[in-house]
């Protein structure tokens, strides 16, 4: 078995976030570079100069546990994902409003 240098693969932007390739993410979310490609290719994450940071490597990985947990395809667990992000969001909504009154 060959051995891959990711350390090659990691760079830091101009902005300090550090970006790692596709076959790095695909390392880390243990998948293939083949599904990242098809999750990029759907729009449910948006490399940055061909690079991913590690909120869509995060993103990789929680796609790839509701399709392997819950049998879903790559667009229903991106929509999971959305709604749970969308509930967070209402429900910190509502405590803000609740401390108000």
């Amino acid at each position: 078995m060959s051995q891959v240098n990711f350390s090659a693969q990691i760079v830091v932007s101009e902005e300090g976030e550090s970006l790692c390739s596709f076959e790095y993410a695909a390392h880390l979310s243990q998948t293939s570079v083949a599904v990242v490609e098809s999750i990029v290719a759907l729009g449910l994450i948006e490399p940055t100069r061909a690079m991913l940071r590690s909120q869509d490597i995060a993103r990789i990985t929680q796609i790839q546990r509701l399709r392997q947990d819950l049998g879903l395809n790559l667009v229903g667990a991106a929509m999971v994902l959305e709604m749970a992000q969308e509930i967070a969001q209402l429900r910190a909504q509502l405590k803000l409003y609740q401390s108000k009154s």
